[in-house]
């Protein structure tokens, strides 16, 4: 029997982590066909699809989700 692998995150080098200030958004890609997205504070998690994420990376690339937009 095999188990569910957790998801392992990581924090993007832009993340301007530190102790006085420690929020950051950190993701998991490990697990096939899924992506999750954490806050560092809350320790909250959401999940995505593989697609649904690539989508997503698609339309940031392009502006789609900027501030100014």
């Amino acid at each position: 029997m095999t188990g569910i692998p957790e998801f392992e995150f990581r924090t993007s080098s832009a993340c301007q982590y530190n102790n006085s200030d420690p929020r950051c958004v950190e993701v998991a890609t490990n697990v096939p066909g899924k992506v999750a997205v954490r806050s560092t504070v809350t320790g909250e998690a959401v999940e995505f699809t593989s697609g649904e994420w690539t989508d997503f990376l698609s339309g940031a690339k392009l502006g789609e989700f900027d501030l100014s937009a």
